[in-house]
């Protein structure tokens, strides 16, 4: 007899159905930096406060207090008993007795101790909070995470794109999120300070987790067609109103991505071979076409509205070089008959100057 084992899908939880603590590791928030000692300072500056809440408890509460002296508790008497109290030091035969040696307790022993706590304990309580506290960083950006970039797979292409993303005013690092299975990936991406989901970007849960369903736009930045190919699929099935758009090796797969759902496909190999061959003989198109193509540099290709005053008349006649025109969701050639005449809703592709 066969005993058949059940399907991964049967047996797993989908991730977005599991709560925070166990996304922690899978996704991963990035967080302001702090040095080690501005750190310590903090434990420092908590655990004194917590010494002076307990101080002003005992000092409201004195006359219920006795020692062996059998004589009212002074404000020194509080402070000792709340020192002693939350270093957890205790009652013994040898007991300071006289106002100066509880001083010295207080100012010399006391501070040694709560150093004591916050190296020893302190670092125990942040492993133990670590958790919780990611935990709720998780899901308090999967509630407000909305019309953002998901990038799946950081490899060359996929470091490259966040790198022209991040390069536009209007984009931070928190409109980017980063989709890969393998860690190295996404350490670097977490050192740029992006999020990121450790996961396969074939599988909707993980898409899902990367909140797609709410992105603006996802790119497929993989090292394979056939899995830019599923990618997509799956990208397209989660998000149906994001923009899409996919790299690929081969032109001869190019029709796959469009059905697949992809809006815009590049071929890397066809376009990395046109440059290969037009730097033969004009290598200063290649350097043209490589400023184009960096928006923090020189010229960069642009989109924008059309103008009021710019309505009905010829693209080719603007201050601005015009190369084509973004009508219906269609791009025309700046000298496509089409566009003789500039229409409401127009959108112009010009080259524009950085300033830089």
């Amino acid at each position: 007899m066969v005993k058949v084992s059940p399907r991964r899908s049967d047996v797993e939880e989908p991730l977005t159905a599991q709560p925070g603590y166990a996304l922690v590791g899978v996704l991963r928030v990035p967080e302001a930096q702090v040095s080690p000692m501005r750190a310590i300072w903090r434990r420092v500056a908590v655990a004194l406060l917590a010494l002076v809440a307990a101080v002003i408890t005992v000092y409201l509460g004195r006359d219920g207090y006795t020692d062996v002296r059998g004589g009212p508790l002074t404000f020194l008497d509080c402070v000792y008993f709340a020192t002693v109290s939350l270093t957890t030091v205790g009652y013994g035969d040898l007991t300071p007795f006289t106002e100066f040696a509880r001083l010295i307790s207080v100012l010399v022993l006391t501070p040694l101790r709560i150093l004591f706590l916050v190296v020893l304990v302190g670092t125990t309580l942040q492993v133990l909070t670590e958790r919780s506290r990611q935990a709720w960083k998780i899901q308090r950006w999967r509630s407000r995470v909305r019309n953002h970039t998901v990038v799946i797979g950081y490899g060359t292409k996929g470091k490259t794109a966040v790198a022209a993303i991040l390069e536009d005013a209007s984009a931070t690092n928190k409109d980017v999120v980063v989709v890969d299975f393998q860690q190295s990936a996404l350490d670097h991406a977490a050192a740029a300070e992006l999020v990121t989901v450790y996961g396969d970007g074939t599988r909707s849960d993980v898409l899902r987790l990367a909140s797609a369903q709410h992105a603006a736009s996802i790119i497929v930045a993989t090292g394979r067609d056939d899995t830019a190919t599923l990618v997509t699929l799956t990208a397209r099935e989660v998000a149906p109103k994001a923009k899409i758009v996919a790299s690929i090796r081969e032109a001869e797969n190019q029709h796959l991505l469009k059905q697949s759902g992809a809006d815009s496909v590049v071929v890397s190999s066809e376009t990395a071979g046109r440059l290969l061959g037009v730097a033969t003989t004009t290598p200063s198109v290649v350097e043209m076409i490589d400023d184009l193509l960096t928006p923090a540099h020189g010229f960069a290709i642009a989109e924008r509205e059309v103008e009021p005053s710019e309505l009905g008349g010829s693209p080719r006649h603007l201050s601005d070089i015009v190369l084509g025109v973004v009508r219906d969701g269609h791009l025309l050639r700046v000298d496509a008959p089409e566009v003789d005449a500039i229409e409401t809703g127009d959108r112009l592709l010009y080259v524009r100057t950085t300033g830089k």
